[in-house]
């Protein structure tokens, strides 16, 4: 009689565009993972055109079988629909799963992550854990920017957390997904960025928690691109831009008009002595501009002019 397999555990996203060898770079860290837990790997398509990512995932599972794990395309483009269609597949395939866990295909795991982060979740019960993206540099020039906050991890020290931001790391409980979609992502992020934050700011308001798991790293590769000062501007303007939207779409009525735009006068002028206090710590006034930026962002964010820094995937 052929042995019975153990229900997965855990389910596994990873949405892919255009990045066809560092994906299998991804998918060869989580089959390394020192864990008892059997899961499952989802590999979401999201470029429908090229279908790299497709061709080099099921070659992957194909030299893999003990992996349970499955490619599929994601038609509609943008991260947010990759998520959701991701999400989507683990609920209607994987009935017995707990958790859901998201890795981006330009990020490595260590052997523990997932054990790790389905630790955390038990020893802090909450319903999200997230953690950190530790940056890999392509070239030695990039490390000058190594302490700016568009790369340093939101926390320092495993515990819980208010909220999260990130979508890139991160241990989901599957009452939080049957909780809050479909669709869980909202797709008018789809090109901007802070669809997962958006999501993040919603579960808070609906009375999920977080934590966060310093040991539960993954490492992010950082192209030459991203290391370019216009590249690291824009990011920081368009998180400023991001906030400002968040805070519109969840808090209507005159009352939080006004507390909005009494925090971004506030934020403005204190923009630089906090970039210069910035500037002073990582003896980089480059870096010590963003706080600068994100208070311009903000503003450009409340007459429309948001960055669309997902629209152009060579240039992000």
């Amino acid at each position: 009689m052929a042995e019975s397999k153990a229900p997965i555990e855990a389910v596994v996203i990873l949405p892919t565009f255009r990045r066809p060898d560092h994906l299998v770079q991804t998918l060869d860290s989580l089959s390394v993972q020192t864990s008892d837990i059997r899961f499952a790997i989802i590999v979401m398509e999201n470029d429908d055109e090229g279908l790299e990512g497709l061709a080099a995932a099921t070659k992957w599972f194909a030299a893999h079988p003990a992996q349970e794990g499955v490619a599929l395309i994601a038609h509609e483009r943008g991260n947010c629909s990759a998520y959701n269609a991701g999400i989507e597949t683990a609920l209607h395939h994987y009935p017995d799963f707990s958790h859901l866990l998201i890795i981006d295909d330009d990020e490595l795991a260590s052997p523990k992550w997932l054990s790790r982060l389905l630790a955390a979740s038990a020893d802090l019960d909450a319903d999200m854990v997230g953690a950190p993206q530790i940056p890999v540099f392509e070239d030695e020039g990039g490390r000058r920017w190594s302490k700016h906050p568009v790369f340093i991890p939101h926390y320092r020290t495993t515990g819980r957390v208010p909220i999260l931001y990130s979508s890139g790391n991160v241990a989901i409980r599957r009452r939080v997904l049957e909780a809050m979609g479909p669709e869980w992502l909202d797709t008018t992020f789809n090109f901007i960025g802070g669809g997962d934050a958006d999501f993040y700011t919603r579960c808070k308001a609906r009375g999920f928690s977080f934590g966060w798991c310093a040991e539960a790293h993954v490492r992010e590769s950082m192209p030459a691109r991203r290391t370019q000062a216009s590249w690291i501007n824009a990011r920081s303007v368009r998180n400023g831009a991001i906030s400002a939207i968040i805070e519109r779409r969840h808090g209507q009525g005159l009352g939080a008009r006004v507390k909005r735009h009494a925090r971004n006068i506030a934020l403005l002028a204190a923009a630089p002595l906090r970039s210069a206090k910035l500037a002073f710590e990582t003896r980089s006034p480059a870096i010590g501009m963003y706080h600068v930026q994100v208070a311009a962002g903000r503003f450009l964010a409340e007459f429309g002019q948001v960055a669309e820094q997902y629209r152009q995937p060579e240039k992000n």
